[in-house]
């Protein structure tokens, strides 16, 4: 039995992982003994974070709100490091802030496309890739308690975040025979560019910080370590859960 969290020996796909809890998640990961296949939809970034991390790590550009990009990061990453042992749904997209029904179908169709079909076109071509090779491997979904809660001008944004949650409950069902587990983290505020919008914003901080019992936002690395526990072996007996990390909003 692991007395320690350690990635050795694993290979880690994280998308998103240009900047934000992506890259804390890739840095945290490859700190701790993986080798991190760092994915972004612009290579230019995630390049950059890659070459910071050193051989341990590769960059590959990848739109996940394309198939055709999810099928083929997976196979880049095989191809690269022989295998995947580790799978960060962390690429999101958060394009329209506003009433609900007043969406236009551009940005709901964006929004389910990067937040939910990607998630799970990943989770599919990994998911094959660990039955073949008849391997145990971890999933991560990274969710937002806006799926848990009632999240005003986010809605959209939101519903893609609990179809997330709920995805990973049944996979997590479905894949458990095969010692596949899948597993949500749910971040509450966090200090990263995506939510720049309301932590910028003076009026509605104070608000988030008037629900925080920590009365604070969190930082990147605060989900990082959540991200590396799951994805070790030291969470073998952990599955089908979404883990809230909020400072306390949601139970205030």
């Amino acid at each position: 039995m692991t007395t320690f969290i350690t990635l050795e020996g694993k290979v880690a796909i994280v998308t998103g992982a240009s900047r934000g809890i992506g890259e804390a998640i890739a840095r945290t990961f490859a700190a701790n003994g993986a080798q991190v296949v760092c994915a972004s939809r612009k290579l230019e970034g995630v390049s950059a974070v890659a070459r910071s991390i050193g051989d341990t790590a590769t960059a590959v550009a990848a739109h996940t709100g394309r198939e055709d990009d999810c099928v083929a990061l997976v196979k880049i990453a095989v191809e690269r490091f022989g295998k995947v042992d580790v799978l960060v749904n962390n690429a999101a997209t958060n394009p329209y802030f506003g009433a609900m029904l007043d969406v236009d179908v551009g940005a709901w169709d964006k929004t389910f496309e990067v937040n939910t079909k990607g998630y799970f076109w990943l989770t599919r071509e990994v998911a094959r890739h660990l039955r073949a090779r008849e391997a145990p491997g971890s999933i991560i979904n990274v969710a937002s308690v806006a799926g848990i809660v009632a999240s005003p001008l986010q809605g959209v944004y939101a519903m893609t975040k609990a179809a997330v949650i709920s995805m990973t409950k049944t996979l997590a069902y479905e894949l458990a025979p095969s010692q596949i587990r899948v597993n949500a983290i749910a971040p509450g505020f966090v200090d990263t560019r995506f939510a720049a919008a309301v932590l910028k914003n003076d009026a509605l901080l104070d608000e988030v910080l008037r629900m925080t019992p920590m009365k604070r936002y969190g930082q990147p690395d605060e989900i990082a370590g959540c991200a590396l526990y799951l994805a070790s072996d030291s969470a073998s007996y952990l599955t089908g859960q979404a883990i809230v990390i909020d400072g306390g909003m949601t139970i205030a």
